[in-house]
């Protein structure tokens, strides 16, 4: 036998071993399921237990799925961002950051973080970064993170708002369904 061989049968062993102790190979006493295979394959059912082939090709049950589109907030900020070109949106990692942009001034620009701290329309819940970038030349740029700033309060104002705008049309749109 070769060396994986033998490293393969002494996993497979060990998970045997692990399993049985766990209870999953228990003894089963045919008296107390007197119809039998099919009677207690149907118990297995009913209580969740076992593999079928059904199960592993497609998930049933039910499941709260995440999309970005019933997020408000993730929403708002997009919407609000719209004008910005946007180097990169990561829904589930929660991050939006724009492109470097300038209005008129091609030797000012900013670029902006938006970081999603949770998926409530609360001002607290948003972490907006507002860099600057002032070039004197093509090769000499200098980099600023601009702290509490007119620009991150009137963004972060928007957003929340807009949040707050979408949740209660989405809540009006619940009720009448």
């Amino acid at each position: 036998m070769s060396i994986i061989k033998k490293k393969f049968s002494i996993i497979l062993f060990s998970f045997l071993i692990l399993f049985n102790s766990c209870g999953m190979y228990k003894k089963v006493d045919q008296r107390k399921v007197p119809d039998g295979p099919e009677a207690k394959a149907r118990k297995n059912i009913e209580e969740g237990r076992g593999i079928t082939l059904g199960g592993m090709i497609k998930r049933g049950g039910p499941t709260n799925y995440e999309f970005s589109s019933s997020n408000p907030m993730w929403r708002a900020s997009l919407e609000i961002l719209d004008f910005l070109p946007l180097s990169t949106v990561d829904y589930s990692g929660g991050v939006i950051i724009t492109d470097w942009y300038s209005e008129n001034n091609s030797d000012e620009s900013i670029k902006i973080s938006i970081r999603f701290l949770s998926n409530e329309v609360r001002a607290d819940n948003l972490k907006i970064i507002v860099h600057k970038r002032k070039c004197a030349s093509i090769s000499n740029c200098r980099i600023t993170q601009l702290g509490n700033n007119q620009i991150s309060n009137e963004l972060l104002t928007s957003i929340v708002k807009t949040a707050a705008e979408f949740e209660e049309k989405d809540k009006k749109k619940n009720k009448k369904q």
